[in-house]
C-alpha cells in the first residue's frame, strides 16, 4: 500500500487543469522518483473520483472506477498524488468515505485557493459553459444572496468551509493551503508551491505552456446566446457538453484574445474575502504562499454588458446553433 496519499482537490478556477496537465506531462519523471500518478491519464482520475463521489453524470463511465484506483495505490510502494477539484466540496460524509477507502495510508490534502477578484468572472465563463443564461450583471448582483447562482458559485468557492471539512477530517497538520499567486508572478511558481506543499521533489518538472480557457467578453456574450436559444432543442447533458462546453467553450471560442471580462470587486466581496481570510487561518492548515494574496484585485478589462447583441451576433449564433445541431445528428446510434 502507498505510504502516503496526497489528495489535490481544488478548488475550482484555482490553477488546477494547469497542476494537473504538468503532472501528467512528468509521469514518468515521478515514477523515476517513486511517485505514483493512478491511472494511465488523468481522465482516469476524474472518473474514479466521479464514482467514489457518486456523480450521477458519468456513472456509466466511473462505475468501479474508484476501486481500480485503490487498486493501484495498494499495489505501490511509495506517495501516490490524486489530483480532482470534484473532491473539495465533497460533504463531510463523502470526505470520510473517501480518506477511509486509502487505509491504512497517511491521507494528506492540499487546497489551492485563488482571489475572487479573478475567480468571479472566471466562475461566470465556467457557468455559461455548463449551459447557463444568466446575465454577467445579474450574476454577479445575486452572488450575495442565497439563491442560485450564488448557490453554485459558494459551493465550489466556499474557501473556509472547503478547508474545515478537510481538516476537520485528517487534521491541520495534514492540509497545505497554496495560494494562487498574483498576475504577472514568475511563471511556474504555482507548480514550486505545489511542489511544496505535496512534498515532491519535482521543481525540475518539464514545464507545461498554460492552457488559455478563458473566454473574452464577446465570446461570453455569444455562448450565453447560444445557450439561450438550445434550450429548446432538447440537448442532452452528454451532448452539450461534447460540442459545446469543449468543442465551442474551451476549444474554439476560448483564447481568442478578445477584450476580456473586467470586474471591480465591491466592498461586500472584500468583506467577504476579509471572513474567509480568518477562518482559513483559524483552521491552523499550513499555508504555502500569502492568505494575503486572496484579497481581491480588480480584472482590467470590459463589461459584457456593453457588448452589443447586434444582428450580426445573433446571426453568428444561428450559424453556431446549427453546427451544434448538425454535430448531434451526425453521430452514430
Amino acid at each position: 500500500m502507498a505510504s502516503r496519499v496526497v489528495l489535490h482537490v481544488g478548488l475550482m478556477k484555482s490553477g488546477t487543469s494547469y497542476l494537473q496537465r504538468r503532472l501528467d506531462a512528468n509521469r514518468t519523471l515521478l515514477a523515476e522518483r517513486g511517485v505514483l500518478l493512478p491511472g494511465e491519464r488523468w481522465r482516469d482520475q476524474m472518473l474514479a473520483v466521479s464514482d467514489v463521489l457518486g456523480r450521477k453524470q458519468l456513472l456509466d463511465k466511473s462505475a468501479g472506477r474508484w476501486a481500480a484506483l485503490i487498486d493501484e495505490v495498494v499495489a505501490h510502494d511509495g506517495p501516490a498524488i490524486v489530483s480532482m477539484e470534484f473532491l473539495g466540496p465533497a460533504t463531510p460524509d463523502s470526505i470520510a468515505r473517501v480518506v477511509g477507502s486509502l487505509a491504512p495510508a497517511t491521507v494528506e490534502v492540499v487546497v489551492t485557493l485563488r482571489d475572487l477578484g479573478r475567480t468571479v468572472p472566471a466562475m461566470w465563463q465556467e457557468s455559461l459553459q455548463n449551459g447557463g443564461v444568466v446575465p454577467w450583471a445579474e450574476y454577479v448582483g445575486q452572488l450575495a444572496g442565497a439563491r442560485r447562482p450564488a448557490r453554485a458559485f459558494w459551493r465550489q468557492q466556499g474557501m473556509g468551509r472547503i478547508a474545515g471539512n478537510w481538516v476537520a477530517e485528517v487534521g491541520p497538520e495534514r492540509v497545505a493551503l497554496v495560494t494562487v499567486p498574483p498576475a504577472g508572478a514568475e511563471p511556474g511558481l504555482l507548480w514550486e508551491r505545489f511542489c511544496d506543499a505535496a512534498g515532491l521533489e519535482a521543481r525540475d518538472a518539464a514545464p507545461v505552456e498554460p492552457a488559455n480557457t478563458s473566454l473574452d467578453a464577446a465570446s461570453a456574450v455569444l455562448l450565453r446566446e447560444l445557450n439561450l436559444r438550445l434550450r429548446d432543442d432538447d440537448l442532452p447533458t452528454g451532448e452539450y457538453h461534447r460540442l459545446v462546453k469543449f468543442g465551442l467553450g474551451k476549444r474554439a471560442l476560448a483564447g481568442r484574445g478578445g477584450a476580456p471580462i473586467g470586474f471591480e470587486p465591491s466592498a461586500w466581496l472584500v468583506q467577504r474575502a476579509g471572513e474567509i481570510e480568518g477562518r482559513l487561518r483559524a483552521t491552523g492548515a499550513r499555508v504555502v504562499g500569502d492568505l494575503a494574496e486572496l484579497a481581491p484585485v480588480a480584472v482590467p478589462g470590459i463589461d459584457p454588458e456593453t457588448v452589443p447583441v447586434d444582428e450580426r451576433l445573433r446571426a453568428e449564433v444561428e450559424e453556431l446553433r446549427d453546427v451544434v445541431l448538425q454535430g448531434r445528428r451526425s453521430q452514430p446510434g
